[in-house]
């Protein structure tokens, strides 16, 4: 029986950061410069077995220089503006969100299954950001601001899930010296769909029942 989602962790990556031939493996199933190919072969997907760090700085410190663009570490001031510019969207489509951390070069964030698939929540919060870090001076126009494509996707269906990933994401910033991140878009999360006062006949709590998960 298939699990039902009920939130999503969705995690993409800021431009030249994560190369389709990044020795941990990438989202990406075509290298489209030329240039980059020739430094190593593209694996789709991350590696189960992760490389040493020490391989993956060699690996940039190769890349950097062939980049069509400088790199675009968000400082505090970048990541106040991104956490503005994803507010925007998530009020604009109605979204809820339980958790975000933007990074000096990705991105993590949690938010409640909707009508938009996963690949589609990436897709306004980068696209918008990237358009309001230009019309507001932050960067040049041609500069992509982020890894194209889209990115990572993990399906959460069960509420303890999603606390563990909210754990997670608040921990990020913290794990590298940054101080505790606080957006105003994001909401406490109350256990839904086994908030207080949910029914215990719904479809999900049936299928959680099925397969022993309930509550």
């Amino acid at each position: 029986m298939n699990p039902i989602v009920i939130a999503h962790h969705l995690i993409w990556t800021a431009y030249g950061t994560w190369l389709p031939n990044d020795p941990r493996g990438s989202g990406s199933t075509t290298i489209r410069n030329d240039v980059l190919k020739v430094l190593g072969e593209l694996h789709y997907g991350r590696k189960t077995v992760q490389p040493p760090s020490r391989v993956v700085r060699e690996f940039y410190n190769r890349v950097r220089p062939e980049l069509q663009h400088p790199l675009l570490p968000f400082d505090e001031r970048l990541r106040t503006a991104i956490g503005t510019m994803f507010a925007e969207v998530i009020k604009q489509q109605h979204y809820t969100c339980y958790a975000c951390a933007i990074m000096p070069d990705h991105v993590h964030i949690l938010i409640r299954k909707h009508k938009h698939d996963a690949e589609e929540m990436i897709g306004l919060l980068k696209e918008h950001s990237r358009s309001q870090l230009f019309f507001q001076g932050y960067v040049r126009d041609d500069h992509p601001i982020w890894t194209s494509g889209g990115g990572w996707k993990v399906f959460l269906d069960h509420p303890e899930e999603v606390r563990r990933t909210i754990r997670y994401i608040e921990k990020n910033p913290l794990e590298i010296g940054l101080p505790p991140q606080t957006w105003t878009f994001v909401k406490p999360y109350d256990g839904w769909p086994l908030h207080p006062g949910h029914s215990p006949n719904s479809p999900y709590a049936k299928r959680l029942r099925a397969v022993d998960r309930y509550p």
